[in-house]
């Protein structure tokens, strides 16, 4: 899966929070929010708006970065209540590992593995 297509598939199950993601599309979506968060902080110190644009691209992305983080952990076949962990300090670390890990290529209880026809 490329950039575009997970930002399109994560936009396009904007709050669906059932089914499975590959790392790419996680990842490739985290880098975007990334990018636009970046994006907005040096649109308000340029123009002087105190904190506008960053609040807006942080509003726009949260629920489907929390989704698609939700989907990532079901691939691993963990629950996508699992995020609450990085609440705290060392819950980060177990996080990050599942999320960089490689999904299971069977089905299991959050339903079949993605398959991505490449163009």
């Amino acid at each position: 899966m490329d950039f575009g297509q997970s930002i399109t598939i994560c936009f396009s199950k904007y709050a669906k929070f059932e089914g499975r993601a590959q790392r790419s599309e996680y990842w490739w979506f985290y880098l975007f929010t990334w990018v636009l968060s970046l994006g907005g902080s040096i649109m308000d110190n340029m123009t002087n708006s105190g904190e506008l644009f960053y609040w807006i691209s942080a509003i726009v992305t949260i629920t489907p970065a929390i989704a698609a983080g939700a989907r990532r952990l079901h691939d691993v076949n963990k629950s996508g209540w699992w995020q609450l962990i990085s609440l705290t300090i060392i819950g980060i670390i177990p996080l990050l590992i599942w999320m960089a890990s490689e999904g299971g290529k069977k089905k299991n209880q959050y339903g079949n593995p993605i398959k991505i026809k490449k163009l």
